[in-house]
C-alpha cells in the first residue's frame, strides 16, 4: 500500500538484541488524507532502517510505500505499519500558461492624423 503524508511527529528511537543480533526501531506519525474532508493520522514503523528515518523533518511531505500485517498474541490482535520505501513529494513547480499561436494577421495600418481643432471654452457656471 503507498499513501502520501506529512510528518507530523518522530518518535523516539528503540533500540535492542535479539537471537539475530541488534535492532533498531522507530515510529513516525503521519497526517494522510484518504480524499475525504478530513486528515487522519498513521503510526508508521521503520524497522532496521536508520537512512531513511535521517531523511524525514516534522513537517515535510512524502510517498510512503507501507505493508500492513495483524498478528495475534495472547488473545489479542495488534497490527504492525512498516515502512519499506520512502520517497519525498516535490514541490509542484509553477507551470507557465500556454499561449496558443495567433493566426497570420495583416500588417497594421498607420492611423490617419486629423487636425485639431481649437479647444473652446465651456462656460458651466449658472449666472
Amino acid at each position: 500500500m503507498e499513501f502520501e503524508g506529512t510528518v507530523y511527529r518522530i518518535m523516539p528511537l528503540t533500540k535492542g538484541t535479539s537471537a539475530r543480533g541488534d535492532w533498531q526501531r522507530q515510529d513516525v506519525i503521519f497526517d494522510y488524507s484518504d480524499g475525504g474532508n478530513f486528515t487522519r493520522k498513521m503510526c508508521v514503523t521503520f524497522f532496521n532502517r536508520p537512512d531513511d528515518v535521517a531523511k524525514l523533518r516534522e513537517g515535510a511531505r512524502f510517498q510512503v510505500s507501507v505493508n500492513i500485517d495483524a498478528r495475534e498474541y495472547n488473545g489479542r490482535w495488534f497490527t504492525d505499519i512498516r515502512a519499506w520505501r520512502l520517497q519525498p513529494v516535490e514541490a509542484a513547480a509553477p507551470v507557465a500558461p500556454v499561449i496558443p499561436d495567433m493566426p497570420d494577421l495583416p500588417p497594421l495600418q498607420a492611423e490617419p492624423t486629423y487636425a485639431a481643432a481649437p479647444a473652446q471654452e465651456v462656460d458651466d457656471l449658472p449666472f
